[in-house]
């Protein structure tokens, strides 16, 4: 069973169910965002995917599941099929302008997040960083936004794109448990090199989780998990997005390879040329 971590005092696996290959965001094109829509636009596709990573021990799933009504019900019924529960890590869009109305618009926006399961409540990097104040290093009225989440019984988090989110919430000791992180081989979506990160994560006050290890296919599950479990620590976490079922079960042993210094026992690749000698030796 894969292994786990403490956030808040909850234990989530330190493998997460990304959901950006479910909910059409592939960082691709629009063609293939379309295309990831049209195969999960119900949830009788992504159950089977669920499950198979309920079997391995990771039930830790992270999306903005208010815009994502598909992978609630999914989530229901894979409880129901395997019998275990899955943790959800919402990472909600909220209004922070700074007025009466939209304070209690956040408000019944966490609160939402609360009702449909959510442990774990990560504000939104769009939302989070109108609140970056660079020249102070803060983040203006977050503790208004932590103590909501508080409020509704969950764990409080940032979902920091921007990694300086992670050094200034760490500096002013705000109530977050975890953050999100973009961290990858690639580089992908990072703001500044991939050593200033790994840095900022190697020192951050809590837990990680990183996001995006394949760079959105830009590099194989293979090299990209085998980047991002070798160079976190033991209590951070890897989002980790797939397609289907098969695709779930390949990224579980190749990250379970890489945790126990191993070769994934995988398949190769498929080949019009069977017989090379490289290809025998996969």
């Amino acid at each position: 069973m894969f292994p786990r971590t403490d956030v808040g005092g909850l234990s989530l696996s330190r493998m997460i169910i990304g959901t950006n290959w479910l909910a059409g965001y592939s960082h691709r094109s629009s063609s293939a965002d379309e295309m990831i829509k049209a195969r999960h636009a119900t949830k009788d596709t992504i159950v089977p995917m669920l499950k198979t990573f309920l079997d391995r021990g990771v039930d830790t799933i992270m999306a903005p599941f208010g815009q994502t009504p598909p992978i609630c019900d999914a989530i229901k019924e894979a409880e129901d099929i395997t019998g275990r529960g899955m943790i959800m890590v919402d990472t909600p869009v909220i209004n922070v302008d700074d007025n009466a109305s939209a304070r209690r618009e956040a408000e019944q926006t966490v609160k939402a997040c609360a009702a449909r399961g959510a442990k774990v409540c990560l504000i939104h990097h769009y939302s989070a960083e109108q609140l970056v104040n660079k020249n102070r290093r803060q983040i203006t009225r977050l503790d208004d936004y932590t103590k909501m989440i508080r409020d509704a019984g969950m764990i409080p988090g940032l979902s920091a794109h921007m990694p300086e989110l992670v050094i200034y919430s760490d500096e002013n000791g705000y109530d977050v448990e975890t953050y999100i992180q973009i961290y990858n081989c690639m580089g992908f979506l990072m703001q500044v090199e991939i050593e200033a990160v790994a840095a900022i994560i190697r020192s951050a006050r809590h837990p990680v989780m990183t996001i995006k290890p394949m760079a959105a296919g830009r590099t194989t599950p293979f090299v990209g998990l085998n980047f991002s479990w070798a160079t976190i620590r033991d209590c951070d976490m890897v989002t980790v997005g797939c397609f289907n079922e098969a695709e779930a079960a390949e990224d579980v042993e190749i990250s379970l390879a890489a945790l126990e210094r191993r070769a994934p026992d995988i398949a190769g690749r498929n080949s019009p040329a069977k017989d090379q000698a490289v290809l025998k030796n996969q």
